[in-house]
């Protein structure tokens, strides 16, 4: 019987109890030796456009040569101001006619981008949505234990303060939000304990907005006040992003943490560089997407292009660079 459930829980992932509030989905690998592998893309959804179609279908190749588990999608989802409702064709057009490859069809975990809080925010998180396709796993915050890697994932747009004070034309759905800072203060508190209370190898917290980034919106500074000193202080890995139209790896210059940008899903080329005090890796002002393979010794990023070229690959062993 154990086949059987394990994969239903890959591929309809469960929600188990767990100390800390935040909902905790398991998702066990499936492969014999345990390894895990995953895509991650972000600020995506073009109905196609802006070579998204482009991008999607060398997902689907990469996707099938890594036998993957899952895909990350961090966060604005659906150009320019969200969905509408549950019944927006726009989630089809963008997101179900788009990624259709056989080895795309397996859980997307989800979270929202500030553009798609300038539309019907909750419409993303409801099953209706999950009903029309399955892979669709879309919340605010969340955690995925993945038995190697534990993957944070952490709702950044109510951190940044511009959204709430200067929106400028645009209005922000931050129903289930208001009061900013007693929802800040709780999803800290519940990052923090999960994070305690993690035992796997690998700890990556995911983000929709830049801690580090060389590109056009450049560092968050919310979150390098507020989230950053919580990531370092538990031994976070990795933290992975989207939000600059990119494709970025920038290393930490005073803890092991790896900053990952994967926000080249569709419309990039902004023509902005601007340099931090890390340690810039490798920048890419365009289109493409980012693979993620972990072992119980090992994490392997790539990055890709349009073309399905790697632009840059980087490895590490606990304790150890390769």
């Amino acid at each position: 019987m154990a086949a059987p459930i394990t994969l239903l829980l890959v591929v309809v992932p469960l929600v188990v109890a767990a100390a800390a509030e935040q909902p905790q989905l398991e998702h066990p690998p499936s492969k014999e030796d345990r390894s895990l592998a995953l895509l991650a893309v972000g600020d995506w959804g073009r109905r196609g456009q802006f070579n998204q179609s482009l991008v999607a279908e060398q997902m689907g190749i990469i996707g099938e040569k890594m036998d993957i588990d899952f895909v990350i999608s961090v966060g604005d989802n659906f150009y320019k101001n969200g969905l509408t409702g549950v019944d927006d064709k726009t989630f089809e057009e963008s997101f179900t006619n788009i990624y259709t490859a056989k080895s795309l069809q397996k859980p997307w975990y989800t979270i929202l981008g500030n553009h798609d809080y300038r539309g019907d925010a909750l419409a993303q998180l409801s099953p209706v949505l999950r009903n029309l396709d399955s892979r669709w796993i879309c919340m605010k915050s969340f955690v995925v234990n993945a038995e190697v890697a534990d993957f944070f994932f952490v709702d950044t747009t109510p951190f940044v303060l511009k959204y709430w004070n200067e929106p400028k034309d645009s209005t922000y759905d931050w129903r289930g939000v208001a009061p900013r800072e007693t929802y800040i203060a709780k999803l800290l508190k519940d990052l923090t304990c999960g994070l305690k209370q993690s035992k796997a190898t690998w700890k990556i917290v995911v983000g929709h907005h830049a801690i580090r980034s060389v590109s056009e919106h450049g560092d968050t500074q919310e979150l390098v006040q507020q989230l950053l000193p919580i990531l370092k202080a538990n031994g976070v890995d990795l933290y992975i992003n989207g939000h600059d139209h990119c494709l970025e790896h920038i290393s930490s210059r005073d803890s092991p943490l790896q900053y990952l940008t994967s926000g080249g899903g569709s419309k990039a080329w902004r023509g902005i560089f601007t340099p931090n005090t890390d340690k810039l890796e490798f920048f890419y002002d365009g289109q493409g997407f980012m693979s993620l393979r972990l072992t119980n010794t090992e994490a392997h990023v790539a990055f890709y292009d349009v073309a399905g070229t790697v632009l840059h690959s980087w490895g590490l062993t606990k304790g150890a660079y390769y």
